[in-house]
């Protein structure tokens, strides 16, 4: 049986590879890559690689390469149409049914393909002709040069009624096909079919396989209604399956390491100028499930780039709300919001494209979008109001299906809660720990005024900082504040985290034998866990000393992180001594040892911790109560816990005991 290449590309873009591949082999991720031991030869080290943006498998030992129906034809021993079938069930794709006309079908399939290609070369000849000069001079306006233009394929529609459908006449093209490709509008009542577009720049719409499958036109006079429009639903196009530029910003991505979606083709076409080749946008609609399932097949987790204004922040809830459902381990979204009333067009030409990279590079996370939204909802000045507030979050959390995640989204809301509404156990204040005082934190909290802490506008601020909300409950309407601060509030960088990776980069020799360990360290700072990656791909591939890897640091766009670690050092006098370059190896080695050890036992602590105080609020006993009070005591020992070893700093020339 012959399977129509839609369906096979259908199939492709639903199953990632190392999905497939990683039932049968141990895959681990290694920058854009997995690697894994040869399922075809036995093998010490791993040489088998899968991209699942290219789509394929390579086998280093056995020289195989291949996409998903290849590896089980080669693993399983299955046929072509066994491995289709097998696939496309776990896809979600229907087979096609044994049909006589199915072959016939798809040549006309290809034959639309042709018709839209002549189309799209019609289009961009026009914008070169005299007919085509206001058009020019629009695109000139929006600071689209000639290059822009012949990357795009962007073209002009004539104000003729039938400009487009008698030149494809001459070209032996049919009406019929010219209707089923959508260039012409036909009906019962219209005598005499015309073009759909019709004075409007053209926008190329193509597949991943870069094939012209639909336009966008876009109105040049304000009175031209509608402002966008797209070509209708036809055997090719399916508009809620599409990206717009999703197979140039595909290749893209691989360099960049994510993808970027914009609102409307204008910011794609701004974004690329910009130097974001990897930038798509949906079609004039929402984002449908099955783009996010595009998306994350390029990247990990895309960054949604809106207009900062109120339709922009509910366009970013709205697919905060499509993603919960399908978020798994690995895979989520980032925002990036930008100004109130800017878009990436005007953002670009108003500050250059730095402004915009910062924007984007400042993305907020997920979980910080879903917090906002939900403190910005209602006011939280009444109890009924905050269990409300509890409420919704704890239904949000419950949309998650993977497991592993909605635990550590359930983790991560339960801290911001204690943090929000200033749970504390306070035993010294006779409160009963882990529970409500009724007045804040204390309550003779003098600092507050008598004020509960979801009144005290600093107190919201400092609590939320990190998910960048305005804390002023602005019963659902977003404030042009809390964009700003969404697109560009920067968390403090935790100290002890920020000293172990600035030893790391003053001591690069430490890395070589504690890579994995690093690899495993919990860090709380998107930043930092940045950092820690650049460090250890520095660490991999160069042997390099702290200069060296400075300067490779500030080629990969993290020069003013590490700025900001040196302030951070520098600024508490340096007491830290062992942290400086030019510290013996020995004791840099022994004293990031002990500080990594007390680091990854305090975030144990501190897990425990908040599963006591849970403990405790479900159950108030005794036994909960001092499970509590020793976590509490094992905390505040190990804070202030000193290294006493022998000898510490003798190489240093600094005979001392403790640091």
């Amino acid at each position: 049986m012959k399977f129509p290449p839609s369906l096979l590309d259908e199939i492709r873009a639903r199953l990632p590879v190392s999905d497939v591949v990683g039932r049968k082999v141990k895959l681990r991720r290694q920058g854009r890559e997995f690697i894994g031991l040869s399922p075809f030869n036995a093998e010490k080290s791993p040489s088998f690689t899968v991209n699942d943006q290219k789509g394929f498998y390579h086998c280093f030992s056995s020289g195989k390469h291949g996409d998903i129906f290849r590896f089980l034809m080669e693993t399983e021993g299955l046929s072509f149409p066994e491995a289709v079938e097998r696939l496309a069930g776990e896809a979600g794709v229907p087979m096609p049914k044994p049909d006589r006309h199915a072959e016939q079908r798809e040549r006309e399939r290809a034959g639309l393909a042709d018709v839209m290609e002549a189309a799209a070369a019609f289009f961009e000849a026009s914008l070169r002709q005299p007919e085509g000069r206001e058009a020019r001079d629009y695109l000139v306006n929006r600071g689209l040069d000639d290059q822009t233009c012949k990357r795009f394929r962007i073209g002009y529609a004539s104000g003729g009624r039938y400009a487009l459908k008698e030149h494809l006449g001459k070209l032996g093209i049919a009406n019929e096909a010219m209707a089923k490709a959508g260039l012409l509008i036909t009906g019962s009542d219209i005598a005499v079919p015309f073009d759909r577009f019709r004075d409007r720049v053209i926008f190329p719409i193509t597949d991943l396989r870069n094939r012209v499958i639909a336009f966008g036109g876009r109105a040049l006079r304000s009175d031209q209604q509608p402002k966008y429009l797209n070509s209708p639903e036809t055997e090719l196009f399916h508009k809620g399956r599409v990206l717009f530029n999703m197979a140039a910003a595909r290749r893209a991505a691989q360099e960049k390491a994510t993808v970027i979606v914009a609102e409307g083709y204008m910011d794609v076409v701004a974004l690329t100028r910009a130097g974001f080749g990897n930038s798509v946008a949906p079609l004039g609609t929402a984002l449908t499930e099955d783009q996010l399932a595009l998306l994350w097949r390029v990247a990990d987790e895309p960054v949604l780039c809106f207009d900062g204004d109120a339709a922009g922040l509910r366009a970013a809830f709205r697919a905060a709300d499509l993603a919960m459902p399908h978020l798994q381990a690995g895979k989520s979204l980032r925002f990036a919001l930008l100004p109130e009333g800017s878009d990436p067009d005007d953002l670009v030409r108003e500050a250059g494209a730095a402004a915009l990279a910062e924007v984007i590079d400042r993305a907020r996370p997920l979980a910080d979008m879903l917090w906002t939204r939900e403190v910005e909802a209602t006011p939280l000045d009444t109890p009924e109001r905050r269990a409300a507030f509890e409420k919704r979050l704890a239904e949000t959390i419950g949309r998650i299906p993977d497991v592993r995640v909605r635990r550590h989204y359930g983790e991560l809301f339960r801290d911001r809660l204690a943090e929000f509404f200033g749970r504390r156990a306070d035993r010294d204040r006779g409160g009963r720990a882990g529970g409500w005082t009724g007045g804040g934190r204390h309550g003779n909290d003098r600092r507050g005024g008598g004020r509960a802490p979801w009144q005290r506008g600093a107190d919201r601020a400092a609590a939320g900082a990190s998910a960048g909300f305005s804390g002023q409950g602005g019963g659902g309407r977003a404030s042009s504040d809390l964009v700003r601060r969404l697109a560009s509030a920067r968390q403090a960088l935790p100290r002890r985290e920020a000293i172990l990776l600035l030893t790391l980069l003053n001591h690069p020799e430490l890395l070589t034998e504690r890579a994995e360990a690093v690899a495993h360290m919990e860090l709380s700072h998107r930043d930092l866990d940045r950092l820690r990656g650049a460090l250890l791909d520095i660490a991999a591939h160069h042997d390099c000393d702290p200069a060296d890897a400075r300067k490779r640091l500030v080629a990969k766009g993290h020069g003013d992180l590490v700025d900001r670690l040196e302030s951070l050092w520098t600024g508490a006098g340096r007491a830290e001594w062992w942290v400086a370059p030019d510290t013996a190896t020995v004791d840099a080695e022994r004293a990031w040892d002990h500080t990594a050890a007390l680091h990854h036992k305090l975030v144990t602590l501190h897990r425990e911790l908040k599963a006591a105080e849970m403990a405790l609020q479900a159950e108030p006993s005794d036994e909960n109560l001092a499970r509590l009070y020793d976590i509490q005591a094992q905390l505040a020992n190990a804070e202030g816990t000193e290294a006493l070893m022998d000898g510490f700093g003798q190489a240093s020339g600094r005979p001392m005991r403790a640091f």
